[in-house]
């Protein structure tokens, strides 16, 4: 028989068990009204007589960093913020396809220095963008994505248009993020804006569900019945939705802070500064090559051009970085690039990558000591392990650090003949690329030729915008851009169809300069319905369209490797005729006219001088000017 004492502590074990039970129930329903936003509306109040809308919230935010642009395709769950930025100052283009929006939002954000801004409507707009989004992840451009989506409410439940939008979106951009009440959009932009710009920039998605951008009017309409279900389930499933609609817009049209947030950036500590200033000093051969990320701060671009041209050292120029220091300087060495490096002591890669560019680092000799900066880790030691090794790795903004390398290296001076030495290959070079023009073709005009003439006709104020294959390949050795940030091209992605988005974001960033798109006529296909867009906006392009009927950089290998040239073959379609039944102007140039050609280029610019945007056909025939190159 047990005793009292013994039974005790078995009673006891009660109230301590209804204690948790009682307190994991009170967390639990706190828990669920923190969820429901029931302690939130405590606080902040619901204007349901408001009108106002979350698309203002998102204009307010784009207007507060700096944005004049955003480029879109209209839909109807994106409505609001366009409506919005319009009445904010904020210049909406639209465009015929969803990918050019956010080319051109690539290209404006490389020239600007802000970020470029597209907005498209939910699922097929959305998808319709990856490989631009892709391309400017590549290309490491910050461009801001805004992307509409379904009612919050009705996600995974069979809404219009309805996908896994962020799934689709993370691998390619540094931030995703999807807007659940009203209050949100603006803390939700601001960090997306910084991220984009941090660190190693890039593109980022913020997903705008269509009950956080309509005004509580309308939103109420289409979320609360109006007549409620009778019966305890219909007050239950009423109340929710009351409750749901207060929280997505309570606090809504709060002051918030939409300026920019600080960025992170960065950069190369006094220590590596120095240690690389030791190792370009007793360099007998320097050599560096100039990547992309040079050109990440444009403002800085003047300074940057003056630091190497102070620094002395021969150079060769890739991407954003071509142009840098303008036409025909001493110091910019254009071809041999893999002899050079080879013969090179110290070679600085400033924002360049060993990627297939620099055949994985193959092209560098073992012997030289390296010098490679780039703000992005794994993309400074890509192949690190297998071709090449760094002397000094430095993770860091490149801008910045030339500039530092060049204070540390004041007064520092090379022998002449090192430079005259890369200068002399580049002139043997150029006298095969003259007889190389003048050598007849079997139809048609010559491009190599042709492109001769475009480089002296190019006027000093003009961006190159380039899109293509052989043509643009051939263009890259013989037309030079004329300054800082007058060369776009897709970048490491090696993308078709950028032309017309480039072109549209850089006329408009540079209303003053000359915008020359240099197509090849394969890749001239995805841009010619954006002539459409140019009319309709006014926005004068002239687009050079080197029409050789193919894709001839893949027929150039596919045919004597497989003896076939399937699917490789074009027509010569009469491009300019379909640029004019867009409202632009074309011109035609061909064996014909070959004698016309500067005459043509000259037409064709004044025509955009009086704001026409141009098409100029040009029927070309196939040289061996660039057998050897790679297409894979």
């Amino acid at each position: 028989m047990e005793t009292p004492e013994a039974a005790a502590p078995a009673g006891s074990l009660f109230p301590s068990f209804l204690l948790l039970a009682c307190g994991t129930l009170v967390a639990a329903l706190l828990g669920a009204a923190h969820r429901l936003g029931l302690f939130y509306q405590l606080l902040h109040k619901v204007d349901k007589a408001s009108v106002r809308h979350g698309g203002e919230n998102v204009a307010a935010v784009l207007r507060a960093h700096g944005v004049r642009f955003i480029f879109t395709l209209v839909g109807g769950h994106i409505s609001p913020l366009l409506v919005a930025c319009e009445k904010l100052g904020i210049r909406v283009v639209d465009t015929r396809h969803e990918v050019t929006a956010v080319f051109a939002a690539d290209a404006m954000a490389r020239l600007s220095g802000t970020v470029g801004v597209a907005a498209v409507t939910a699922g097929p707009g959305l998808t319709n963008t990856v490989t631009a989004v892709k391309n400017a992840q590549m290309a490491q451009s910050p461009v801001l994505l805004l992307g509409g989506a379904a009612s919050t409410l009705l996600q995974n439940r069979g809404a219009l248009q309805a996908i896994d939008q962020l799934s689709l979106f993370r691998p390619l951009c540094k931030f995703c993020a999807s807007v659940r009440r009203v209050r949100d959009i603006v803390p939700t932009l601001r960090a997306a804006m910084a991220a984009a710009q941090s660190g190693t920039p890039g593109p980022v998605f913020v997903e705008l569900p269509i009950d956080v951008l309509y005004p509580y009017f309308m939103v109420q309409k289409e979320m609360v019945p109006a007549k409620p279900r009778k019966g305890l389930v219909g007050r239950v499933v009423s109340w929710y939705l009351e409750n749901y609609l207060a929280n997505l817009f309570a606090g809504a049209w709060e002051p918030q802070p939409e300026g920019p947030l600080p960025l992170d950036i960065p950069q190369a500590s006094p220590q590596q500064v120095q240690r690389c200033v030791e190792i370009l000093s007793r360099a007998k051969r320097p050599l560096m090559v100039l990547g992309s990320q040079a050109l990440l701060t444009p403002k800085s671009a003047d300074k940057l051009r003056a630091a190497v041209e102070t620094l002395g050292v021969p150079c060769f120029l890739g991407g954003m970085a071509r142009g840098l220091l303008g036409r025909n300087h001493s110091l910019h060495i254009r071809e041999n690039r893999s002899a050079a490096l080879k013969k090179a002591d110290v070679i600085v890669l400033a924002g360049t990558v060993c990627d297939f560019r620099l055949s994985y680092g193959r092209v560098l000799s073992h012997s030289s000591k390296i010098i490679i900066v780039n703000r992005n880790r794994e993309d400074m030691l890509l192949n690190s392990d297998v071709f090449w090794k760094p002397q000094e790795a430095v993770q860091g903004d490149v801008g910045s650090f030339v500039l530092k390398l060049v204070e540390g290296l004041q007064g520092q001076t090379w022998a002449p003949d090192w430079v005259e030495e890369l200068r002399e290959a580049d002139r043997q070079k150029e006298q095969t690329f003259r007889e190389k023009a003048a050598m007849p073709v079997a139809q048609h005009l010559n491009p190599v030729r042709v492109l001769q003439l475009v480089e002296e006709t190019l006027p000093d104020n003009s961006i190159l915008v380039v899109d293509g294959g052989d043509f643009v390949g051939t263009a890259a050795h013989l037309v030079q851009p004329r300054g800082p940030l007058r060369w776009l091209d897709p970048g490491a992605f090696g993308t078709l169809g950028v032309g017309a988005g480039f072109a549209l974001g850089a006329k408009l960033c540079r209303p003053d300069a000359e915008v020359w798109c240099l197509f090849g006529d394969g890749a001239f296909g995805y841009s010619l319905i954006e002539f459409d867009t140019f009319v309709r906006h006014k926005i004068p392009v002239m687009a050079l369209v080197g029409n050789d009927a193919g894709w001839t950089q893949i027929s150039r290998e596919q045919v004597p490797s497989l003896g076939s040239n399937v699917a490789c073959s074009l027509a010569y379609t009469e491009y300019h005729k379909a640029a004019m039944g867009l409202g632009a102007r074309g011109l035609l140039l061909s064996r014909e006219n070959e004698d016309q050609v500067v005459k043509v280029l000259h037409d064709a610019q004044q025509q955009c001088r009086d704001g026409h945007p141009v098409v100029v056909n040009i029927l070309i025939g196939r040289t061996d000017f660039r057998d050897g190159s790679i297409a894979v």
